[in-house]
């Protein structure tokens, strides 16, 4: 899978469908046919939309862990609890589960963010909210993150 770009403000519609943007859809074009998975985010209230094949690879690190042990099973049901197969449609328009909706707090204006290999969908509001509480400690934050010395943790 290659790198996906970009950030970009959208609207939903009155049926919860979203129209991808075009330079979403021209970095997609090769996998649009698999599909998507869509699922809720583990630390934000945004969405997380997944192409099939990343989904795919991300499932078949999870198939490893050890199911007899309860924290395993009780993960793998909260971290797939509301995951959904979408697709795009021939318009270029992929549907929002009204469930999803609800969690992201998605109203009509929507931001589409790129996440290296998956996007994030934001209710607008709450994305430039994410923004300016994250701007605060960025700085600290990419220090720590990328400033490492070394290959394993941090590019320098």
């Amino acid at each position: 899978m290659d790198l996906i770009t970009g950030t970009y403000d959208c609207k939903v519609d009155a049926k919860g469908r979203l129209m991808m943007p075009a330079a979403i859809k021209k970095q997609l074009s090769s996998i649009l046919p698999d599909g998507f998975v869509l699922r809720r985010s583990v630390f934000q209230k945004c969405l997380e939309l997944y192409p099939m094949g990343e989904w795919q690879i991300l499932m078949q690190k999870m198939n490893k862990l050890n199911k007899f042990k309860k924290k395993n099973n009780d993960f793998i049901r909260r971290f797939t609890a509301g995951a959904k197969m979408v697709e795009v449609d021939i318009n270029g328009r992929l549907l929002i589960p009204k469930d999803l909706t609800v969690f992201a707090g998605i109203s009509k204006n929507i931001v589409v963010a790129s996440a290296i290999n998956i996007i994030e969908i934001w209710d607008k509001d709450l994305y430039e909210q994410a923004i300016d509480d994250a701007a605060i400690d960025f700085a600290d934050l990419a220090e720590e993150v990328m400033g490492q010395d070394d290959d394993d943790n941090g590019i320098s």
